[in-house]
């Protein structure tokens, strides 16, 4: 069932950057796109992760960006990431 133009902003399938915040752990990198592979059918090459350290260095964000395919996939992203325990925010 594709999404109709009232559901969403965006027309699929499009580009879209999936920002990922938490505390600054080795691990949080592999967690993230452990989980955004589950809910993508592309592979991620070596530019489609951008990682940011905090000014401080205790937290880092990790920009995904990937070929979206319909809201209900974004959904269940956000959804698998937003209930990990390492991560804080999600833009």
């Amino acid at each position: 069932m594709a999404d109709s133009p009232e559901d969403t902003l965006f027309e699929f399938p499009c580009q879209f950057p999936l920002k990922v915040m938490g505390r600054n752990i080795p691990e949080l990198e592999e967690i993230v796109l452990e989980i955004v592979r589950r809910h993508i059918d592309d592979e991620l090459n070596e530019g489609s992760v951008k990682k940011r350290d905090s000014g401080k260095g205790k937290f880092i964000s990790i920009t995904v960006t990937f070929e979206a395919q319909s809201k209900l996939q974004l959904d269940n992203l956000y959804r698998e990431l937003h209930a990990h325990e390492h991560v804080l925010m999600l833009l």
